[in-house]
């Protein structure tokens, strides 16, 4: 039974990452089982076997990019020994997913709207948005270790200010306008700076 069981989320695994550029480029309310197993090599009947309904695909496509986008940062977290080389890192990633993986933030950014009307969604969505939480954080945290300051908002309002920036930047970013890469990193940059004062100055003092 377990063997069976890993072979059957091996291939929802598979399929997902398979339609994803499709589900990106359609959206939420555009796309059903059958238009996604028309953009693709697999049949209706194939997807509708692995998943119940779009919601059931889309949210575990959305999960499977995730759970990879979580640990985008994990390697300058790790290997940075000074701050500027974890700011640059970071600033450099961020850019770089902005402009490679626009379309797969488009999907998770209206999968979380969906989530406000479609309940299904929301588990997911909290979860995700959790897991982007920590990511940011692990960031954050070793910045203020290496400079020696203290930060000064805590993990939630700084995801704010992140996921804010990023989204506003996004919008540009699709738009086609030039100027998006830049002042999100500049505008990043700015809010960690005061976040993360490079003084090492601690809350209190």
């Amino acid at each position: 039974m377990p063997e069976r069981v890993d072979k059957f989320a091996a291939r929802r695994a598979e399929l997902a990452e398979a339609t994803l550029k499709t589900l990106a480029e359609l959206g939420y309310a555009r796309t059903s089982l059958r238009e996604i197993a028309q953009n693709s090599e697999y049949s209706h009947g194939v997807l509708h076997y692995y998943f119940q309904d779009k919601v059931d695909l889309i949210t575990h496509c959305v999960r499977e990019y995730k759970a990879v986008c979580v640990t985008r940062y994990d390697q300058v977290v790790a290997t940075a020994t000074t701050p500027q080389e974890l700011r640059d890192g970071f600033l450099d990633k961020l850019g770089q997913t902005l402009v490679d993986e626009a379309h797969m933030h488009r999907l998770w950014y209206d999968l979380r709207n969906q989530s406000m009307f479609e309940p299904s969604f929301r588990a997911d969505v909290a979860a995700i948005d959790a897991s982007l939480e920590r990511m940011v954080w692990r960031v954050v945290s070793r910045l203020a270790e290496l400079v020696g300051a203290t930060p000064q908002v805590g993990p939630s309002v700084m995801y704010a200010l992140f996921d804010g920036l990023f989204q506003q930047a996004l919008v540009r970013q699709l738009a086609g306008e030039p100027g998006a890469v830049a002042d999100l990193r500049a505008g990043v940059a700015a809010v960690v700076g005061q976040v993360v004062p490079a003084d090492g100055a601690v809350v209190g003092r």
